[in-house]
């Protein structure tokens, strides 16, 4: 509003500034996603269990030292997927579908920002995720090492990669069908991606393959870093990079708002 000369105020229309527009909108896919029984489910109950199981029950062979040491990166690994893959995916699609996207895109937040405010409420979960694995992992014994600069690059990394790839799925897939690649695709990486198995368990061919997915990269890169102290992994990096161009670059080219 602004003053006129007589004292009166009078409206002064307009849209919020542009930094102000994603912050509300960020707040805004954070409620929803922590509202979401389903997205907690996928988020944070799922690793959390598979966490404790594994670390304090003998099923699968992980090498020497403590189980939580070689398990808890490749959990931390599986949370990123879950929320920026996985949930993402989901979420938008059905926005997509419901034509929620559609309305959004014609209010004055542009798109780009738009999508901007999703992946700040990516990072904001995967933030509580990170905080809630790490604690129970101490719990468990967990004694974590290596370069924390190394970790954050490998989650920034895992995360773009990640985000690219859900949102190239959503909209380019039907909601249902986003749905069920969506859940497909985490259980299949939760078991080929190196998070509990470790990837020397598979033949040496499939190893080869394996290792090229993002999940494999950055469970690998984490557990490098995190339990055996290595410095920058520049080839964990170097794939998840790739993955992250690669999907974010399609995702901005196929993506359908309707």
């Amino acid at each position: 509003m602004t003053a006129t000369g007589t004292g009166m105020y009078t409206p002064r229309p307009g849209a919020a500034p542009l930094p102000r527009m994603i912050a509300a909108q960020a707040a805004l896919e954070t409620k929803m996603l922590l509202r979401n029984g389903e997205q907690l489910l996928l988020t944070v109950v799922i690793p959390t269990l598979l966490l404790v199981l594994f670390s304090t029950v003998d099923i699968v062979d992980t090498g020497a030292g403590a189980a939580v040491d070689f398990l808890a990166p490749g959990i931390l690994a599986l949370a990123v997927m879950s929320t920026a893959f996985t949930g993402q995916a989901i979420a938008t699609g059905f926005e997509r579908r419901y034509g929620v996207l559609k309305r959004l895109a014609s209010s004055p937040l542009p798109r780009w920002g738009l999508m901007t405010a999703k992946t700040l409420s990516v990072l904001v979960t995967e933030i509580l995720q990170v905080i809630l694995l790490t604690v129970i992992a101490f719990a468990l014994g967990w004694s974590p090492q290596g370069n924390p600069v190394a970790v954050l690059l490998l989650l920034v990394l895992g995360t773009a990669a990640f985000s690219g790839l859900g949102l190239l799925m959503a909209g380019t897939l039907k909601a249902e069908a986003t749905l069920a690649a969506a859940n497909l695709v985490f259980l299949l990486l939760l078991v080929g991606g190196g998070v509990i198995v470790p990837l020397d368990k598979f033949p040496a061919g499939a190893q080869d393959v394996l290792g090229l997915l993002p999940i494999a990269a950055l469970s690998d890169g984490l557990r490098d870093v995190l339990q055996h102290g290595a410095g920058m992994p520049w080839g964990d990096l170097g794939i998840l990079a790739v993955w992250a161009v690669a999907g974010l670059a399609a995702a901005g080219k196929f993506f359908r708002w309707e």
